[in-house]
């Protein structure tokens, strides 16, 4: 790890924050019969397999979880899915990200289902950074951080070795 960072979420405030967004899932579909979470691999997927834990526990709904490989640094959307896009029609979408910086990665989650009739969509993101250059917004946040353009948020959710962690570089 660098010399210099800022611990923003330890282990348990993360998993207070997941919790928190999995109650305010619940709380935006209970009418619903079934949820689709898609989470934008590497960290987007982790909490949303935390989410799918949690709201397994707690909602009257199935959840089914999707999971989104992107190439962020293409001009254009490139994405690997894991599932038949056409299968999300008419469905309820809850995109999560662990962080929201420039807002592509979670643009360009949107445009994997742009051709396909939503019922809802909905984005998720443990920290969002305030420095967006695409118009996303997030409709769940673990927690909103104004930072400067040269500062990086790194989410450790997993490693070995490393407990959880949000970190300010």
């Amino acid at each position: 790890m660098p010399d210099k960072q800022l611990l923003i979420l330890n282990s348990q405030q993360i998993q207070q924050k997941i919790d928190r967004i999995a109650y305010q899932i619940l709380e935006d579909n209970f009418d619903e019969d079934e949820i689709l979470i898609a989470g934008i691999l590497p960290g987007g997927n982790k909490i949303a397999e935390r989410l799918k834990t949690i709201l397994e526990k707690i909602a009257p709904f199935r959840i089914r979880l999707l999971a989104i490989k992107l190439d962020k640094f293409s001009p254009f959307l490139k994405a690997e899915i894991n599932f038949d896009v056409q299968d999300c029609s008419n469905k309820v979408i809850i995109l999560v990200d662990d962080v929201l910086n420039s807002g592509k990665a979670l643009a360009y989650g949107f445009g994997v289902f742009r051709d396909v009739p939503l019922k809802k969509f909905r984005t998720a993101v443990l920290v969002d950074r305030n420095h967006k250059n695409f118009p996303i917004t997030t409709d769940f946040a673990g927690i909103a951080l104004s930072t400067v353009l040269k500062e990086h948020v790194e989410v450790v959710l997993d490693e070995e070795g490393e407990e959880d962690g949000a970190y300010l570089r």
